[in-house]
């Protein structure tokens, strides 16, 4: 009885303390709690703090309005296979198959247009029902035969590539013939300019569908079921959310906005080649990882992946700038990454 009240006790002063904005705690403490609760905060902050070292360092060509476009083109194809790959790790699963989907889908969509003559948009909605049926077959295998997330998708990759080069006959299209005899598969590449900027309408895409998806996560039903299932998937099946439904539906979903990022694909290098992409996945997780959203799933915002997006973008735009090798871009994202997943441990423990 007296350990009973004893507990009670101190819930209350810890629900008064919190009430209090936690000011009895250690500054720390406070930080950690801050940060866990706003997953985004801490990749704005870096963001921020590369975007002010490097236009100290490099000047007005940093902020020159070209120069900015540039950096959000380069992030353009990884910001929506993004999207995908942050549904995904949300429910606490993992997709390395992401670039696979991408690169086949837009196989399908070329040889569907130049080989066998459909009209262009036919071939990008088969390239697009491409994307969810390969989807929902790394969706069956992780909720309906149970393989972990990471196996599973390992094996689609080898599998979807595979069938990638098989059905391309390891050939690409050269982007004469598309602009010839599929125009709207490069639709997505043409620029516009706004003050000196030049914006591709696979950029406009690409925030359309951040805005899509985070409406999604944060004001339906299904976005809060997938917020359950990643934090909780036991917890969630005893609530009524049916767990197997939630991480098919998320699979498909994915699978649908990486055919999506195929279309974008085409349109930013012009041709469709079965080789392209092949990094695509692990490209994925770094913007997913470095934007806040957590590895062990039910934590983070599809937000903080745009945010993730742009501050490998800017790193590697700043340190081209200065003419940094590219040897060292790759070992600064790596760092970047190892430095993402060390803060998301620390911030588990605020939760404990």
């Amino acid at each position: 009885m007296g350990t009973s009240q004893g507990n009670e006790d101190q819930d209350q002063r810890r629900t008064a303390g919190e009430s209090l904005g936690d000011q009895s705690l250690p500054l720390g403490l406070r930080v950690q709690r801050y940060l866990h609760n706003h997953p985004t905060a801490a990749p704005i902050l870096v963001l921020l703090l590369a975007v002010t070292v490097f236009s100290a360092l490099i000047g007005d060509r940093f902020f020159h309005p070209f120069n900015l476009s540039l950096v959000v083109q380069q992030v353009t194809i990884i910001g929506i296979i993004g999207i995908a790959q942050t549904l995904i790790i949300l429910t606490a699963g993992i997709d390395l198959s992401v670039g696979a989907i991408m690169v086949l889908s837009s196989v399908v969509m070329g040889r569907m247009a130049i080989d066998f003559g459909l009209p262009p948009s036919v071939s990008l909605l088969i390239g697009i029902a491409v994307g969810a049926a390969v989807g929902a077959v790394n969706g069956f295998l992780v909720s309906r035969i149970k393989l972990p997330p990471f196996i599973a998708t390992l094996g689609t990759w080898n599998i979807f590539f595979a069938l990638n080069l098989w059905y391309s006959n390891s050939q690409t299209i050269r982007s004469q013939i598309i602009a010839s005899q599929a125009p709207l598969l490069q639709w997505l590449g043409t620029t516009i300019d706004v003050f000196g900027a030049r914006v591709t309408y696979s950029s406009l895409l690409m925030l359309a569908l951040f805005g899509f998806v985070w409406y999604l996560l944060n004001w339906t039903a299904w976005g809060r079921h997938v917020y359950a299932v990643g934090d909780d998937a036991d917890a969630a099946r005893l609530a009524g959310i049916r767990v197997r439904r939630i991480q098919l539906s998320v699979y498909v979903l994915a699978g649908v906005i990486c055919a999506i990022a195929a279309w974008a694909l085409i349109g930013r290098i012009g041709s469709i080649s079965p080789q392209s992409g092949y990094t695509a996945n692990l490209d994925s997780i770094t913007a997913v990882v470095i934007g806040g959203t957590s590895l062990f799933g039910g934590r983070g915002s599809v937000l903080g992946t745009l945010i993730g997006a742009l501050v490998v973008g800017v790193f590697r735009n700043g340190l081209a700038l200065l003419s940094v090798d590219v040897l060292w871009q790759e070992f600064t994202v790596g760092l970047l990454i190892i430095i993402a997943v060390s803060i998301d441990q620390w911030l588990r423990k605020a939760s404990s």
